[in-house]
């Protein structure tokens, strides 16, 4: 009985292993890309895609923007940029009406989801670094789904091999 417990406790303890290294083995695979300026003033391109086709992926990297719409396991995203205000610092604002810069990618099944409001759907805890006004706390793609299935949450979206694996919520007032 000893013998047969061992041999299960080491067979689950390889099995352990061979999983949490595969997933550092894709996490380590992504490569790390240039951030973009958080409270950028304009609107970043892609001058690879074309947006006169079906809405598709952008290509790798990290775009500022926010999340239009979810369906299934399926995000669809815009661009957005900093606006200066007159009477508040600013807002992000997306493309104008009738733009057709829009992306829709898969969300990864082990997304990195930081978010700057805490998990769960409350929203009442700021979790922000304090350098860069971006969020720090790491929630499940459950919650991503949930919080961003409305839109209008600003972000880094990081996109690799035409799924988001990374989304860092942008804090703002």
């Amino acid at each position: 009985m000893k013998i047969l417990t061992r041999s299960l406790l080491a067979t689950g303890a390889a099995a352990a292993m061979i999983l949490a290294s595969g997933a550092a083995a894709e996490a380590a695979a992504i490569p790390k890309y240039k951030a973009p300026e958080v409270f950028g003033k304009t609107f970043q391109a892609d001058p690879k895609h074309d947006f006169t086709k079906r809405i598709s992926p952008r290509h790798n990297g990290i775009l500022r923007g926010w999340i239009t719409h979810v369906s299934g396991s399926v995000a669809e995203y815009e661009p957005i940029k900093w606006k200066k205000g007159t009477v508040t610092e600013g807002r992000f604002v997306g493309p104008p009406e009738g733009d057709v810069t829009a992306y829709a990618s898969p969300i990864a099944k082990n997304v990195v989801f930081l978010s700057a409001f805490g998990c769960g759907s409350k929203m009442v805890n700021v979790t922000v670094s304090g350098k860069h006004g971006l969020g720090s706390k790491r929630c499940s793609r459950a919650d991503l789904v949930k919080r961003h299935k409305g839109g209008g949450h600003p972000a880094l979206i990081t996109v690799h091999q035409g799924k988001i694996v990374k989304l860092q919520e942008i804090y703002t007032p």
